[in-house]
């Protein structure tokens, strides 16, 4: 380890005096009392500039300019009775003495919302009154005056009845309008008084929220003093000192004096640089031998791999000589060896035959992962045709019908992507309906990856099933129903993790039979 030494010593920092000798956590408490004893005088002074204002809008908004509206109702209510009446008396046609019983009833609902506005209006009592003047002079109008005008109507000519009653409807309703006016003058100046609370406690709310916001100012400007002088300058010291170890210095200490917290903290650091450097040394230690275990580790892998080749090809040899010499001798005395014997030269070939395949599987399965700077640009349309290729003579004993799309280039392998190919449309072949196999090999862009997939119509694949299948050696059927080995799907797994891929099955749709396999390969610059 290179550990430099010989800079330049930070200077120490000053011992502080009076006030000085205060913790950070010290400063800010006191900062924090003065900011809350301003804060609840401001706060209280807003709370009642709210309750005043909150007050003051809903005498006006809540009451008074609902009062108001109602009165105006009120007031319309009654000309339209006046006129109402005085066309019946008229006309004696019925449609006016229909709007006259509207008019009534909409004077009474005015009058009942009036009267649930009272026990909130200002000036309730004055304001009552002059409501109950109100609907004295409209009954009296009423009753002096309309109802003896609709009594009348049917007995006398209508113009005889409006010149007798004439001189009270004008004496009634002159009472009425002064009523009317006086209500409606109150209310106008309750609503101008109210509008002047509501301004006075919108600018009280103004100025505490002003205040507010200059304690805000203060607090702030304290707050940048207080950060400066206990804690900025003890921060920059131990920036200084972590700068130092930071250039390679770390045998240098880390301390600082003041505020308490800030010497805390440099012990903390401090501490920490010396597990790092006693880490450090360890790991560099453990890298040293992790090297050297990596390089017995490629020396391991070469000695398998041959050893792997060597005992394939050892394996094969026994076992194409026991195929061989069995048919042999079944050839040269079957005509000596009753059924049973052929039988088992039958079992004897098959199996030897199912060892070949099997060993020739498990090699291809290892060599997947093992095989680098083979990756080149495969147009993956070629790779499928070489494995259809592969499979002619299944493909027309099936009378399978293959389709594709227009499939892209990739990054890969061209052996193991052949492969892939080829495992999968030779399963979607072996494991057919009763109708000839129909597949199709698809594509389609997902962001920075293919997706492809390879359709077909056969027996399909139950949903409990679609994980266990892609493990080594997992068969659904037995291999007198279906040949094979059990490592095709895992090896087409293998093929496609290799190249940064995933490999799944979609569920059974009731709707469609059949399987479809999908899987991706990433979209690299080849592509486009």
């Amino acid at each position: 380890m290179n550990v430099r030494h010989g800079l330049r010593p930070l200077p120490a920092a000053t011992p502080a005096t009076g006030f000085g000798k205060l913790r950070v956590g010290q400063w800010f408490l006191l900062a924090g009392v003065f900011i809350l004893m301003v804060f609840t005088v401001a706060g209280a002074f807003t709370v009642i500039s709210i309750e005043e204002t909150r007050e003051a809008r809903v005498a006006v908004v809540d009451v008074v300019d609902p009062a108001a509206l109602r009165a105006l109702e009120i007031s319309n209510a009654l000309t339209s009775q006046e006129s109402s009446v005085r066309a019946y008396g008229r006309t004696n046609e019925e449609a006016s003495l229909q709007d006259y019983r509207k008019a009534v009833a909409a004077e009474a609902g005015a009058l009942t919302a009036i009267d649930g506005l009272m026990s909130r209006m200002p000036e309730k009592r004055t304001v009552a009154a002059e409501v109950a003047r109100l609907k004295a002079a409209g009954e009296a109008w009423r009753r002096d005056y309309a109802e003896k005008l609709i009594a009348s109507v049917p007995t006398l000519k209508t113009e005889a009845s409006n010149r007798q009653n004439a001189p009270v409807n004008a004496a009634r309703f002159t009472e009425i309008r002064q009523s009317l006016t006086a209500l409606q003058d109150h209310l106008n100046r309750l609503h101008v008084e109210g509008g002047l609370r509501l301004e006075r406690g919108w600018q009280a709310l103004y100025l505490a929220l002003g205040g507010v916001a200059g304690v805000l100012v203060l607090a702030g400007i304290g707050s940048v003093l207080i950060v400066r002088h206990a804690v900025l300058r003890p921060m920059a010291e131990l920036n200084g000192q972590v700068r130092a170890v930071a250039q390679g210095d770390f045998e240098h200490k880390l301390r600082v004096e003041r505020p308490s917290e800030l010497a805390e903290l440099s012990s903390h650091v401090d501490a920490m640089r010396r597990r790092i450097l006693t880490e450090w040394r360890r790991a560099s230690e453990a890298q040293s031998k992790l090297e050297e275990q990596t390089t017995e580790l490629r020396r391991s892998n070469g000695e398998l791999e041959q050893f792997a080749y060597v005992a394939s090809h050892d394996l094969q040899e026994p076992l194409r000589k026991v195929a061989s010499f069995t048919q042999m001798l079944d050839q040269r005395y079957g005509d000596q060896l009753d059924d049973r014997a052929k039988q088992y030269i039958a079992f004897a070939v098959d199996g030897a035959k199912r060892m070949q395949l099997l060993i020739n599987d498990l090699l291809d399965f290892s060599r997947v992962g093992r095989l680098g700077g083979e990756r080149t640009a495969i147009d993956t349309g070629l790779s499928l045709q070489a494995a259809l290729n592969n499979l002619a003579v299944t493909i027309e004993d099936a009378g399978a019908t293959i389709s594709s799309d227009d499939l892209p280039t990739v990054h890969g392998n061209r052996a193991q992507l052949t492969q892939l190919f080829q495992n999968l449309v030779g399963n979607a072949v072996k494991f057919r309906s009763q109708e000839p196999p129909r597949i199709h090999i698809g594509v389609r862009r997902d962001g920075d990856m293919w997706e492809f997939s390879c359709a077909d119509n056969g027996i399909g694949i139950e949903s409990k099933y679609t994980d266990r299948i892609f493990l080594i050696f997992q068969r659904l059927h037995g291999r007198d129903v279906y040949a094979g080995t059990g490592i095709g799907l895992a090896l087409c797994k293998k093929i496609v993790e290799y190249h940064g891929g995933r490999i799944w099955v979609d569920g059974e749709e009731p709707d469609r039979p059949g399987t479809t396999f999908r899987w991706t390969l990433p979209y690299g610059d080849t592509d486009e």
